[in-house]
């Protein structure tokens, strides 16, 4: 498995410092928050896409994806979230990305079926687009769709190779779902998994890898012994907790922890 981290981590982090923090830090891979607030957002012209592109080739480092905002199984119209999710893919293909990152958000729908029924809706009528790219689009297991039993309800019948999986394992452990059974949920999908470790279920703020309570050596025990071999991506969401620790100092103990799950899973 290939490590990666999230831009999340370290807000407003330009092309320069990402590749600085990746090379001194040992990363091979990033997750770019495309949020309007960061520097490469769907706004952003064409020469700052080559720029950040030219700048991530020279030093090696792949774009793994772009994490959007979208809500797919939000009440109202299609039309916006499709647009939304149309300049992600495009921004993702500029930048040599594979994946673009999408919420459910369907809490607001008037029931769990509705909120499927949109989702559902709206990952079909994005896939082939977003294919045609290159790129596929992954729902998180997050809010209203945390386990990946809820995000294989809604990918099954897409039955679209352009719509897929994004496992984030402390929303799947806040639902309740043991990791192999997530796993068996979201194997025929599966993007890559988010990594992050916390204090509790009532606790919340991001910690060290290895610090908390979230059961990463038994997820990358399932992941390792089922043979899948994609990326680990740390996302820390120091963006949501001023008191966190910075990232930076913790990256390369991060990448440590996860590189002995791994030998120990092997």
């Amino acid at each position: 498995m290939k490590l990666a981290f999230s831009t999340l981590g370290v807000p407003g982090l330009a092309p320069p410092e990402v590749v600085r923090i990746a090379g001194e830090y040992g990363y091979h891979g990033v997750e770019l928050r495309a949020h309007a607030e960061e520097p490469l957002h769907p706004g952003v012209g064409q020469g700052e896409r080559d720029d950040a592109v030219g700048q991530f080739k020279d030093a090696g480092l792949e774009v793994v994806g772009v994490a959007g905002y979208p809500r797919v199984a939000a009440p109202g119209d299609d039309a916006p979230v499709l647009a939304e999710i149309r300049a992600l893919t495009e921004l993702a293909r500029d930048l040599g990305a594979g994946y673009v990152r999408v919420f459910p958000g369907g809490g607001g729908a008037t029931s769990p079926e509705e909120a499927d029924a949109t989702a559902i809706r709206r990952l079909a009528a994005a896939a082939g687009p977003a294919t045609e790219l290159g790129i596929r689009v992954l729902l998180e297991t997050h809010d209203s769709h945390r386990t990946g039993a809820d995000a294989a309800r809604v990918l099954g019948p897409v039955g679209h190779r352009g719509a897929g999986a994004l496992w984030d394992v402390m929303h799947t452990w806040l639902g309740g779902e043991e990791p192999a059974d997530t796993y068996a949920e979201l194997a025929p999908y599966l993007g890559y998994v988010q990594v992050k470790d916390i204090a509790s279920a009532d606790d919340t703020t991001p910690l060290a890898l290895g610090s908390g309570v979230l059961p990463l050596a038994e997820c990358l025990d399932v992941l390792s012994r089922a043979g899948w071999d994609g990326w680990l991506c740390w996302e820390y969401e120091a963006r949501w907790y001023p008191q966190a620790q910075a990232l930076p100092p913790l990256l390369a103990a991060g990448r440590e922890h996860l590189a002995r799950l791994l030998n120990d899973a092997a």
